[in-house]
């Protein structure tokens, strides 16, 4: 039997009200993890390219998320705040050791995300809503998806290394990245920040115990894929399918694991 020893641990992991980081906080929860989960309830976008279901997702709170877990044994609070706020990550940490101890794992899940573009273009060919590149689209991006995930990273070193603390995880979701995203290009350029951040604290960290690294998931089906778009989604994997959030939890779960351990400085890719 493999046991990953995240009993006890303490597990802070963003945009976890619905998709990839609800699944996080339950699999993390489910090897013995208390998650403190963050989110942040998002307006309905209202556009015929995602279906109902998926706007009442993100516009909802993480409640359902922590009883699941409950239910099942586990740990777990959740706390709405929004990321583009500078405080919000000190403000996070102190309410989860508040909650259950020193945060140990964090997962940098939570984004911003926009479709923003070079082009002319009002809409993508999945007909999805796009805005030109502005001082406004950059800086929202940005916001959450790249300043955000270093102020979290940097409080979580300052505490781990105040504390004398010997085992930490840093794991971050990322897509595009270096190799750019039209269609959502601040999107893109803001993960890629974020991997230059991640990968710098697992070379500044790794003395302290801590492993960081990114996970760039393949097509995932967290709710906005519509019926008439996965076959033609479903065609950009080599393995011919979309993912479950539940597929990358899986994944973000191993390198939170002790079997994880030797894993850092790492862009795990997906298919």
């Amino acid at each position: 039997m493999i046991d990953p020893q995240l009993d006890g641990r303490v597990a802070l992991v963003t945009g976890a009200n619905q998709g990839i980081g609800a699944a996080t906080a339950v699999a993390l929860a489910a090897q013995g993890a208390s998650v403190f989960l963050t989110y942040k309830k998002l307006r309905p976008m209202a556009h015929p390219a995602y279906p109902e279901a998926y706007d009442r997702a993100r516009g909802g709170d993480a409640q359902d998320v922590v009883e699941r877990i409950r239910k099942a044994g586990g740990r777990a609070e959740a706390a709405e705040a929004d990321l583009a706020d500078p405080e919000a990550p000190r403000a996070l940490f102190e309410q989860a050791e508040k909650a259950f101890g020193p945060v140990e794992i964090l997962v940098n899940n939570a984004s911003g995300w926009l479709a923003d573009t070079f082009l002319p273009d009002a809409a993508d060919g999945f007909g999805r809503p796009l805005v030109p590149v502005d001082a406004e689209s950059h800086a929202r991006q940005f916001a959450v998806d790249a300043r955000a995930p270093a102020l979290l990273i940097a409080e979580l070193a300052r505490r781990h290394i105040e504390r004398g603390a010997t085992w930490g995880r840093i794991i971050g979701l990322t897509s595009g990245g270096r190799d750019g995203f039209p269609g959502e290009v601040s999107y893109g350029a803001a993960k890629a920040a974020q991997e230059n951040y991640t990968m710098s604290a697992a070379h500044e960290l790794g003395r302290y115990g801590i492993t960081a690294n990114m996970v760039y998931p393949p097509v995932t089906d967290t709710g906005w894929i519509g019926e008439d778009s996965k076959e033609a989604l479903a065609g950009l994997s080599p393995l011919r399918r979309i993912a479950r959030a539940e597929d990358v939890a899986d994944v973000i779960t191993f390198l939170a694991s002790h079997q994880g351990r030797n894993v850092t400085g790492q862009i795990i890719r997906m298919y």
